[in-house]
């Protein structure tokens, strides 16, 4: 049986968190004082204590949260009913569905390498989805759909390429439209590596 103060204990955490993303995205690391975001989350500055250390110790907590919603969305696409090339252009078009994101821009994006420090930030940011890359490659040599290419290498310079490209659509005064760009281009590349079924190289000759 689970204690109502561990479940206190936890609702409190969640309401810190659901503060700190919101008033993260509107007014952004610096312009949001713990103060308000206790005030937000109904609870007192103790209690807020009691859960993080401090500003930073609550940032990587909201940052962990808008990197676990893509993440989230993102496994279930890979792991799914689809071909394995069905669901790698799925994902692709997952990713950049959350660069709209207002609080993965705000947070994950721009905040979080000043705030976390630039090595920190891409550890983190490797450890949430570098994963999710490599498997989806993986998957696509195993059933034939690319060519047998170094797998570790791919992963590394398409996870770059992602990595840019949402610096370019949360940078951008018109996020919708460099998304559906890089969905463009990004898949292009994707065809790409496609190996070709023989019925076309005969077409082809």
């Amino acid at each position: 049986m689970r204690s109502r103060r561990l479940d206190y204990s936890e609702s409190t955490r969640s309401a810190l968190v659901e503060s700190a993303v919101e008033l993260f995205t509107k007014r952004g690391y610096a312009g949001t004082s713990l103060d308000e975001i206790a005030k937000r989350a109904r609870v007192t500055k103790g209690a807020l204590y009691h859960h993080f250390s401090g500003k930073q110790a609550l940032f990587e907590a909201a940052f962990d949260t808008v990197e676990s919603q893509v993440f989230d969305r993102l496994e279930k696409i890979i792991n799914g009913p689809d071909s394995p090339w069905e669901r790698a252009l799925a994902g692709l078009r997952g990713f950049l569905q959350g660069c709209l994101d207002p609080a993965y821009q705000r947070i994950a994006i721009h905040e979080a390498p000043v705030v976390m420090g630039w090595e920190r930030w891409r550890e983190a940011e490797e450890r949430c989805s570098f994963g999710l890359v490599r498997t989806g490659i993986q998957s696509l040599i195993e059933v034939g759909e690319v060519d047998d290419v170094p797998v570790d290498v791919t992963a590394r310079l398409l996870f770059g390429a992602l990595s840019s490209a949402a610096i370019e659509i949360a940078s951008s005064p018109e996020p919708k439209k460099v998304s559906a760009q890089v969905e463009e281009v990004l898949v292009r590349l994707l065809v790409g590596f496609r190996r070709v079924p023989p019925a076309e190289h005969g077409k082809a000759s």
